[in-house]
């Protein structure tokens, strides 16, 4: 659940560190019922490594740790 404004500030930061050579790692976390839901997680990663294309690569693919869905991604 995230708004399209929010996620676009998110794109921007991560391109800046990007750029900078750091690492940036996403989390999603679910709350209550969301968890069984997982998959619109997942979607939302997917969609941040669309608009990041050419500036990274996956270091570690979305994977769900207890109520967390994480993602690590390098500067290429």
């Amino acid at each position: 659940m995230i708004d399209t404004h929010d996620y676009e500030v998110k794109v921007k930061q991560a391109q800046k560190f990007l750029k900078e050579g750091n690492k940036v790692k996403f989390t999603m976390r679910y709350k209550g019922r969301e968890l069984s839901a997982n998959d619109l997680g997942r979607v939302v990663l997917n969609r941040l490594l669309e608009d990041l294309e050419g500036l990274c690569k996956v270091d570690s693919a979305p994977k769900l740790e207890g109520k967390q869905m994480m993602m690590i991604v390098s500067p290429l």
